[in-house]
């Protein structure tokens, strides 16, 4: 009998998810294995929600974003009830071997699973790109070109009004999309959680701009930056570190500001060529450890080229942001 592989979905979305189970399937079917969906990520395991997939389930999807396999939160399964629970589902349907496509949180609970007997692989996707081992996460390119493009758009405006804007991304612990996009969008001020920053130095960067001709600011800020200190040393507490710093910067500055908070539109949206390149390259690398009888591992791309580390000691590791882009952006700014 063909080995039987999971494949779930766990934690945020993100785009080319669809592409990596899409290649899941198709590779799966290729080494005469069957593929089957655990939908609702570690939730619907537990519940019970699985069944086979062909060719023809994956027909159409490679474009759409989220995940045809939906997402859910699941506190049962941070028991070791859930967790058994799960892992009787997985065994109960002869499903000998899950693909897990997530982050860190969905890796973890890859780990239990693991150490209750089933054969793990997986699958980096994380619009945050904060995994270790992985020069980029599925879903990140496509979040930050969604960025760049709401920033040129809020600047038509900012230019038009004379404005500082204050723009909010996503990124509790990584200022990966922050740096980025703001980077590549031309931003004025980039505030990310590996970097401490200044609100007095801010305000005096953005003067020094206006006093060279500039008309308007653009701030991008991770939303992990944590709130702003005032020049004696005192938290600004606030209902979130982008309003508290916009309204710092107005009442420091004279300039009139607004603020921007993303959202989720930055996981949502059709995936870039290079979400669905990498996210089918990862894909078929991770069918291929289970046809060779491996477990336990990630696959990541490392300077174009993918391999595969232990889950236990990718996890371990910080995802290191390389601080040149930073350094590259304020030198940019200032001129």
């Amino acid at each position: 009998m063909a080995k039987r592989i999971g494949v779930l979905t766990s934690g945020g979305d993100a785009p080319g998810m669809n592409a990596a189970i899409r290649t899941v399937v198709r590779a799966a079917i290729h080494y005469n294995m069957e593929p089957w969906a655990v939908y609702r990520g570690y939730h619907g395991l537990i519940r019970g929600e699985v069944e086979p997939l062909n060719s023809r389930s994956v027909s159409g999807i490679i474009q759409r974003g989220g995940t045809i396999l939906k997402s859910a939160r699941s506190d049962h399964f941070r028991t070791k009830e859930g967790q058994k629970k799960a892992a009787a589902t997985l065994e109960e349907n002869g499903i000998d071997s899950l693909i897990v496509i997530g982050g860190d949180g969905s890796f973890k609970g890859a780990l239990a699973l693991q150490e209750l007997g089933i054969k793990i692989i997986g699958i980096p996707a994380t619009i945050d790109n904060d995994i270790a081992c992985t020069d980029y996460s599925i879903g990140f390119d496509t979040a930050v070109n969604t960025v760049m493009e709401a920033v040129n758009k809020i600047r038509d405006t900012a230019s038009s009004h004379e404005r500082v804007y204050v723009v909010e991304v996503m990124g509790r612990d990584s200022g990966y999309i922050a740096l980025f996009s703001g980077l590549a969008g031309g931003a004025d001020v980039i505030l990310i959680p590996e970097v401490p920053y200044d609100m007095a130095k801010v305000c005096e960067q953005i003067q020094a701009a206006n006093q060279k001709g500039k008309t308007y600011n653009i701030v991008m800020v991770a939303e992990g930056v944590g709130q702003p200190q005032s020049p004696t040393g005192e938290f600004l507490v606030d209902e979130s570190p982008s309003l508290a710093i916009a309204r710092y910067i107005q009442q420091h500055t004279g300039y009139e500001t607004r603020i921007t908070i993303l959202g989720h539109i930055q996981r949502g949206g059709a995936p870039t060529v290079r979400d669905r390149l990498l996210a089918s390259r990862l894909a078929y690398h991770a069918i291929e450890l289970i046809y060779q009888g491996k477990s336990g591992k990630m696959v990541g791309e490392v300077d174009q080229i993918v391999r595969s580390w232990d889950l236990s000691f990718a996890l371990a590791q910080d995802k290191q942001l390389n601080l040149d882009y930073y350094h590259l952006s304020n030198i940019l700014s200032s001129i």
